[in-house]
């Protein structure tokens, strides 16, 4: 039977190529955005890539909870979902300075990387497989040693999924997070980076070069497959070495 997978920000960068691995491993992906004309770009990409068309599109704001509410009736439309990968999100831009910044700040990066997370696996939650549901959200090594609002957001996810795994380990579904490093090929950096600030990040890197989207897909991968079934609850670093794992 084939497994159906939705993947949030699915249009570019780690979402594009996750909802590109899924489709390969035979999924039936639907990518969900805000720009529907950037889905559909992505969608006939992949889909002509792989000669199938096994990537769909479901587009709106998922910080809106009216609008969660109806895509979550679209994606549960013709049965349940099997995989959920909340990639969606990222660092907002604000110019105001002192207590008004920093409230706008926080505010907007909660809201861009944890609301948008929490709003559509709560709309899913009743529509996941039971058992073998997956669940991976993708936070950022920022959450492990960043500062910030951007890093603490991130980190937010992390105790956010955590009790997640546990309330849904007797359920047989399985929660856990990615929190890639230095993966330059993201809208994330886009307009961000300089040759020296790309050259520094880099020589932080023991393994020596920047990761790739589909090289956090790869770990996307895994802990969606099937024969995940007994990995919840963890944080998988895929940073080559920029931080190492705790024991």
């Amino acid at each position: 039977m084939t497994r159906r997978a939705i993947v949030t920000g699915g249009g570019t960068g780690i979402g594009k190529a996750a909802a590109r691995r899924l489709a390969a491993d035979g999924c039936a992906v639907a990518i969900v955005g805000r720009r529907r004309h950037v889905l559909e770009a992505a969608a006939k990409e992949i889909n002509t890539e792989l000669g199938a068309d096994r990537v769909s599109i479901a587009s709106g704001d998922l910080a809106e909870p009216e609008q969660v509410r109806a895509l979550a009736a679209q994606l549960t439309a013709h049965g349940d979902i099997d995989i959920l990968v909340n990639n969606a999100g990222g660092r907002p831009s604000t110019g105001a300075e002192g207590l008004e910044g920093a409230a706008t700040a926080f505010l907007g990066n909660f809201r861009m990387n944890v609301i948008t997370a929490v709003l559509l696996t709560e709309a899913l939650l009743p529509h996941l497989t039971r058992p073998g549901g997956r669940i991976v959200s993708v936070s950022s090594i920022a959450a492990l040693r960043g500062i910030g609002a951007y890093a603490a957001s991130k980190a937010a996810l992390h105790g956010w999924a955590l009790g997640l795994a546990y309330q849904l380990a007797p359920q047989g579904i399985t929660v856990n997070v990615v929190a890639p490093g230095y993966v330059p090929d993201t809208e994330f950096w886009a307009g961000r980076l300089t040759p020296r600030s790309h050259h520094d990040r880099v020589a932080q890197i023991p393994l020596g070069r920047a990761g790739t989207p589909e090289e956090i897909a790869a770990g996307i991968a895994y802990l969606t497959a099937p024969d995940a079934a007994w990995t919840t609850g963890q944080i998988l670093q895929i940073n080559g070495g920029t931080l190492f794992g705790r024991g």
